[in-house]
């Protein structure tokens, strides 16, 4: 997959409509394309349109959990994963590792925190 310096493909996995303006704005401010789903069904249809190069997705969906979407996605891609939960406990952070995420952030999260989960996340990329 080509992509430019500091340019990643985000699928945002969000079903809270000022989450998602939020969020969209501040990645798209520093360059990111930035596809939505609002839905587990919604995040699978846009993994089939383009993979995304990170998957940023929450928890608690309308129709599952992202950590079921995640084991589902991962069929589909190799893409960085980062959840973003309300839920912040020790068990939640081991689960969303154990499905398959490479962080987690607990909303609310500051801005800071993002981006130096999409540094971590373009390292990576880079290594592969």
């Amino acid at each position: 997959m080509t992509r430019q310096p500091g340019h990643l493909t985000i699928l945002l996995v969000e079903n809270h409509e000022d989450t998602i303006t939020y969020v969209r704005r501040f990645l798209e401010h520093y360059g990111h394309e930035v596809r939505v789903g609002r839905t587990v069904q919604e995040a699978l249809a846009q993994v089939e349109q383009k993979e995304p190069d990170v998957i940023l997705s929450d928890i608690g969906l309308p129709d599952g959990d992202g950590w079921n979407l995640l084991q589902q996605l991962r069929l589909k891609t190799k893409a960085y994963a980062i959840a973003m939960s309300g839920f912040g406990a020790r068990a939640d952070l081991d689960r969303s590792l154990a499905a398959g995420y490479q962080d987690h952030l607990v909303k609310p999260f500051a801005p800071n925190k993002l981006l130096d989960a999409l540094r971590r996340a373009e390292q990576w990329l880079g290594n592969r």
